[in-house]
């Protein structure tokens, strides 16, 4: 089936499950269905790590000085917490309708394992905090058929757990598969800055300071706020001088609380 005819169908399916199908949808661990339709001007939002794929609609980030958007035509994967600027291009008579997937590490752990040791899957690694890809037919085909799971109970608990796998599989062997390696490489400086901003995002209320940070992940406050730089390196410098050693404190730059792919059915 066509690109454009198959992310229509499913489209489709995900409107219905959120606007009449409430009463029958059936949760899937990790699996938010995303669903809008009216504009939202630029709104800022804390975008959560995880897989974000749209069937119809568009959402357009801005980063700083970087631009970014993301339709049915690729999919967008988020491997730190981000403080986002969001506007949303979505209307009654074309909702935005997709789906998101938060990556369990100790799954994706388990699938690197049965990987093993294969020649072919060499990913580059990757240490931006956001990406993009094509969406392939083999995505989109699994998308569909983890909507179809939505609507049965035991389905959605036996079945819906092993499409996100194969969905999360087809993100690990595509282009931009060294990204969620690096989530599992855990003394890598991506991961120990993805932990220190998953402190700041738990605990935004506290009086956190970059000393503070840079201790609890081993680190000195120079190496710390170098690392940092180099995670969100040309996607926001505005995030990356939120936390300034010259400072010593966390600013309200990296204090956004309004959460993007963060929960259950009806993410905006």
């Amino acid at each position: 089936m066509a690109h454009d005819a198959l992310c229509h169908r499913l489209a489709q399916q995900v409107v219905t499950l959120m606007t009449h199908g409430h009463d029958r949808l059936c949760p899937v661990e990790n699996v938010s269905l995303i669903y809008a339709n009216q504009y939202r001007p630029r709104t800022p939002m804390m975008y959560q790590p995880g897989i974000v794929i749209l069937f119809q609609g568009s959402k357009t980030g801005y980063l700083g000085s970087t631009v970014f958007q993301y339709d049915a035509s690729k999919y967008l994967m988020l491997t730190v917490p981000l403080p986002v600027e969001c506007e949303t291009w979505a209307s009654p008579e074309v909702p935005i309708a997709g789906l998101c997937l938060n990556v369990d590490t100790a799954s994706l752990q388990d699938l690197l394992i049965e990987i093993g040791d294969d020649d072919q899957f060499q990913p580059q690694p990757q240490t931006s905090g956001i990406h993009s890809a094509w969406l392939t037919e083999p995505m989109l085909c699994a998308a569909e058929r983890l909507l179809d799971v939505m609507t049965q109970p035991r389905d959605a608990r036996v079945l819906g757990p092993h499409i996100v796998r194969e969905i999360i599989y087809y993100v690990l062997t595509g282009p931009i598969g060294g990204a969620l390696l690096s989530l599992v490489s855990r003394q890598t400086q991506f991961s120990l800055i993805a932990r220190a901003l998953r402190r700041i995002e738990n605990h935004y209320a506290e009086n956190l300071s970059v000393d503070a940070l840079a201790a609890e992940v081993n680190m000195s406050v120079s190496a710390f706020h170098h690392n940092f730089k180099a995670v969100y390196a040309d996607l926001a410098p505005a995030v990356s001088q939120a936390i300034s050693p010259a400072s010593g404190a966390i600013t309200d730059a990296a204090r956004w609380t309004e959460s993007e792919c963060g929960g259950g059915a009806g993410w905006l």
